[in-house]
């Protein structure tokens, strides 16, 4: 992939370019629905998720405001801004396992461990706070490094690790208390 000015693209796409607006559409909008689908589980919100993330773009730009730069950071913001919100309106749940859903040629026993893994993994990082959420996204879901996450966050790299270490530990003792149960 051509490595992107993002300050010209944003340049551009402020002036509401359409070559501009559809490179920042092609270039991130996978990113955010996967990031958005790891978050939600759910094919359906991760593509409300994603559309909502680029008109609330569009709409910032439009009234004067969105990124000067950091444009990937700003997106990820948005997105996950949008997840915290949908999961505000609906009240936690137990982890419940129980319902999977067959594939044809996979191992039915793995496949459902595997949804059950997943399932409790999701479902834990709902009993962690907003930003540990992110940076446990970013850093394991997404692969950034723990300065990329502190430039976007706006916090120092050690206010990161601590965030990260906490939610670690956080999700450990969920994880394994299940395990215990």
């Amino acid at each position: 992939m051509i490595p992107i000015n993002e300050e010209l693209l944003l340049s551009q796409a402020r002036k509401f370019e359409q070559e501009a607006l559809a490179t920042v559409y092609e270039q991130y909008s996978d990113a955010v629905y996967y990031y958005a689908l790891r978050f939600l589980g759910d094919v359906t919100l991760a593509e409300d998720c994603t559309a909502e993330t680029f008109a609330r773009f569009l709409r910032a730009i439009r009234d004067g405001g969105g990124p000067t730069t950091k444009l990937k950071a700003y997106l990820y913001r948005s997105a996950h801004n949008w997840i915290v919100d949908h999961y505000r309106r609906i009240p936690i749940l137990p982890l419940d396992p129980d319902s999977e859903i067959a594939e044809v040629g996979v191992d039915p026993s793995m496949l459902a461990e595997d949804n059950i893994l997943r399932k409790k993994i999701i479902a834990s990082l709902r009993y962690l706070t907003l930003e540990q959420q992110q940076v446990i996204a970013l850093r394991y879901f997404e692969g950034w490094d723990i300065a990329e996450i502190a430039e976007s966050l706006k916090k120092p790299v050690g206010a990161i690790k601590s965030l990260q270490h906490r939610a670690v530990s956080t999700l450990q003792k969920i994880l394994i208390g299940e395990e215990k149960a």
